[in-house]
């Protein structure tokens, strides 16, 4: 049993939980990865602070826990002593592969070709052997006094006070003593521009050298794996290893009691090596001016506030992107006096980081009523900051104060859009966005420095993070809240989107729409379409309506859905809206997205906004008047029943007996409840479910219709036109009457005609007639009266009320002019239509 599995094993017969003590390896361990390419040259990309999330009061955070006992102190710190102990091994391995060639290299500058002169070997390997010893020794020491501590460790059947042993374990000695030879790194990094200078154009005159500085060889431990530096990055090993030595002090010194013999030791220790790295950072530009592959220079493309939730809590953190690497930092607020700070908490090299991001997540309950609750005190502090008669400056400055903290939590718990970030070293961070907009901004910036596959050097951590306050194109979190201008131009009250359809697809594709606009947080801000039929010229029809507060902006997104793979954005717009073009009456764009065209309604009706609503339940579509549900959508044919004919059309046209063979009754019973709910979630349950299952809920769904689709009071009218004898003569009757049903009855009966027309086409393969098809669909579409509640006319015998449905609809069916259906309102009743290039 190694080192590591004996202080496990020792912590958990303590009754101490392993994953807190887990923090202090975190901050100082170098784990030894293998088979990384020369990109991955370090390990220390998943050292990670796990800190608490976002508090109201404050964006700051301790260093460390607060440890409650000497014992508990002392417990953390035989793991924390076990991560230094695994940093030195690997970073001694380094050491060697830097040094290997050195010997073979001496030995060639006294040949008449060598490859460097002794001059040149000199300057390139400056003082690491006589770091390579220094180190070697204090690593000897420390196994030697952790063996010996963890053979003499008391087993789990040993009474309790045997627990403060730690007491003995004795290690000051060593870490200052190799502190007090830290002036070895001062010749080292003197020296480094120089030996970098060699090494850089050496590989550029001479095909020997490059080959040996672009693949030098470490072993990787006992599994006898093999890691593949570049030259420029092993020597960048020191300078990277110099200024973790304060952050490892630091990190035991805070997990040592007082009273511990180690503690003077690891002060005076603590306080040479923060003196020598202060002078390094004084006088030494080298660190901070790092060269990557192709003779670029490391730069920051972007940075912003995101949603940190590799943890189990979320974190607002500030994100850098360099050309290499990914760096993210917590943010620490000045205090008086001082100035802002940023905190290191994990970085992800670019070269081979692979991207994943997720469609939105639904919010479970409980989380939506906390967001509310947030919103309303939002929503009345803003009210009580715009009142006329305020009681003083102190108090708006404190409503302000407070309006702030809500929208910092709100920042930080609303997200739902995920981006995962995957390394080759298995290393994996997970971030969330508000706007996917935002999100796919990230992604397209991060995606374009991976694919130029720039080689990472490792970066000095404590440069780099210190750079941040001066380099940050991102001064403060995105709070709305902190704006005190208003623009008139921007919008307040109702916002409605008609999405119609979208065309210039390369091949077929099962797409949705995503809609953001912005403003004040106090309501949701996005939404989407449900998912459409697998095609090239996808249709929706489907209106979005918003709360808008300060909204001056529109953004809009394709997505591709594939089954298997990750959504695709196809292409993204932003609009300007502006008040002054946007009125109650619908007005049609057709917005460019790259190669896709979507074509889109606006409406737009100012009002005062009443305080934000809990997240609203869609309405049941069910056992609804059609009338209801169509006015709800805002359509004239339910997306019910377009969502269910897409989809026997798409899959369902060759099967024997389609809507006359039952799907199962739970499938069913299923599908009617998303429908009921989340209709983005029914469409999505659509895809996987059976297909006579879905035939099913379509037919459900007639069936269970309050009032049938053709309304009961054209029952006698429509028995008595069959008596017609003449053919067309019958059939321009029944269209007349069928012209006087309200809207959404007609187009829907005329779009599910045309679809069961559909059908029988193929009952070669189906054997559903239109004979069959009337069938199965005339007692659901067409009711006779009641009698006894008022029905004027002749009541129409019992057993011929059969006969009359199934004869009813079968005219319509065998009607070669039926009317086309319309399955939406006209939303383009304002100016021509507008034509938007982006």
């Amino acid at each position: 049993m190694d080192v590591y599995q004996e202080a496990v094993c020792y912590l958990e017969s303590q009754h101490v939980p392993v994953l807190h003590a887990v923090y202090y390896v975190c901050c100082c361990v170098v784990e030894a990865e293998t088979e990384v390419l020369a990109e991955d040259v370090f390990q220390e990309e998943a050292v990670s602070c796990l800190l608490s999330p976002l508090l109201p009061k404050s964006m700051d955070f301790p260093d460390t826990p607060t440890l409650s006992s000497p014992e508990e102190m002392l417990e953390r710190r035989l793991v924390v002593l076990k991560g230094i102990l695994e940093s030195e091994e690997v970073y001694l391995r380094e050491l060697e592969a830097l040094l290997m060639p050195m010997k073979a290299l001496r030995a060639s500058a006294g040949t008449s070709q060598p490859v460097l002169s002794t001059q040149q070997v000199q300057t390139v390997f400056y003082q690491v052997p006589e770091l390579r010893d220094m180190h070697q020794s204090f690593f000897s020491g420390l196994k030697d006094r952790l063996s010996a501590h963890f053979q003499t460790e008391p087993g789990p059947g040993v009474e309790r006070e045997m627990s403060y042993t730690g007491f003995e374990l004795m290690v000051g000695d060593l870490f200052l003593k190799m502190v007090n030879k830290i002036g070895l790194y001062g010749g080292f990094i003197e020296n480094y521009e120089d030996a970098v200078e060699v090494v850089r154009k050496c590989t550029q005159s001479d095909p020997r050298f490059r080959t040996l500085a672009q693949s030098m060889m470490s072993n990787n431990g006992s599994d006898k794996t093999r890691t593949k530096y570049t030259f420029e990055g092993l020597l960048y090993k020191p300078l990277d290893r110099v200024t973790k030595t304060t952050l490892v002090l630091r990190d035991l010194l805070n997990t040592t009691p007082m009273e511990h013999g180690d503690y003077t030791f690891l002060q005076e220790a603590l306080r040479l090596s923060r003196s020598f790295l202060s002078g390094v950072n004084e006088s030494s530009q080298c660190k901070r001016e790092v060269t990557l592959s192709h003779g670029m220079r490391r730069q920051l493309m972007r940075d912003g506030f995101v949603v940190d939730a590799s943890e189990v809590e979320r974190s607002l953190r500030h994100l850098f992107l360099y050309t290499d690497l990914l760096l993210c930092t917590r943010f620490k607020q000045a205090t008086r006096g001082k100035q802002d700070q940023y905190r290191f908490c994990w970085y992800l090299p670019l070269a081979g980081l692979k991207l994943r991001w997720v469609a939105d997540q639904e919010r479970s309950i409980d989380a939506n009523l906390r967001l509310h609750t947030i919103r309303t005190k939002m929503y009345l502090l803003r009210q009580q900051l715009h009142a006329k008669g305020s009681k003083g400056l102190a108090l708006a400055a404190r409503n302000r104060k407070k309006l702030e903290q809500m929208e910092l939590m709100l920042l930080t718990h609303a997200p739902v859009y995920t981006l995962e970030l995957h390394s080759p070293s298995c290393k994996s961070h997970t971030l969330l966005f508000s706007s996917l907009y935002e999100l796919e901004e990230w992604r397209e910036a991060i995606h374009k420095l991976t694919a130029d596959n720039i080689e990472t050097v490792p970066p000095d951590l404590l440069t780099l993070t210190g750079a941040c306050v001066k380099l940050r194109m991102t001064q403060q979190p995105p709070l709305h809240s902190t704006n005190a201008v208003e623009n008139e131009e921007s919008l307040c009250g109702t916002l409605s989107i008609a999405i119609h359809s979208a065309c210039g697809l390369q091949q077929p594709a099962c797409m949705y729409v995503c809609v953001e606009v912005d403003g004040y947080e106090f309501y949701d801000k996005h939404a989407q379409t449900h998912s459409s039929v697998h095609s090239l010229n996808p249709h929706w029809d489907q209106e979005l309506s918003f709360q808008v507060d300060g909204a001056q902006h529109l953004r809009v997104f394709c997505v591709s859905q594939s089954d298997g793979q990750d959504d695709t954005v196809l292409g993204k717009a932003s609009v300007k809206l502006e008040s002054k073009t946007l009125n109650k009456r619908w007005r049609r764009q057709t917005l460019h997205l790259g190669q896709v065209e979507v074509t889109l309604s606006l409406k737009y009706c100012p009002h005062p906004l009443e305080p934000p609503s809990s997240t609203a339940q869609q309405q049941p579509v069910f056992c609804v008047p059609i009338k209801t549900v169509a006015q709800q959508e805002g359509v004239l044919v339910p997306h019910v029943v377009r969502c269910c004919v897409d989809e026997v059309e798409r899959r369902g046209m060759g099967e024997v007996g389609i809507y006359r063979i039952s799907g199962t009754t739970s499938d069913i019973a299923m599908l009617k409840t998303a429908f009921n709910s989340n209709l983005r979630e029914a469409v999505s349950k659509l895809r996987s479910a059976e297909v006579n299952a879905v035939a099913g809920v379509l037919k459900l769904y007639f069936r269970e219709l309050p009032e049938p689709l053709i309304p009961t009071k054209m029952f006698q009218s429509l028995a008595r036109m069959l008596d017609i004898q003449d053919i067309n003569s019958r059939l321009v009757s029944m269209l007349s009457l069928l012209h006087s049903c309200p809207d959404p009855n007609r187009h829907t009966f005329l779009y599910l005609m045309h679809h069961l027309q559909r059908v029988s086409e193929k009952q070669d393969v189906n054997r559903m007639s239109l004979q069959n098809l009337a069938t199965v669909f005339g007692p659901s579409l067409i009711r006779p009266p009641v009698v006894g509640l008022g029905h004027d006319g002749p009541t129409v015998d019992i057993s011929q009320e059969v006969v009359v449905q199934v004869q009813v609809v079968l005219c319509y069916l065998q009607c070669n002019n039926l009317p086309e259906a319309q399955t939406s309102l006209p939303h383009d009743t304002d100016a021509e239509d507008e034509t938007t290039h982006m």
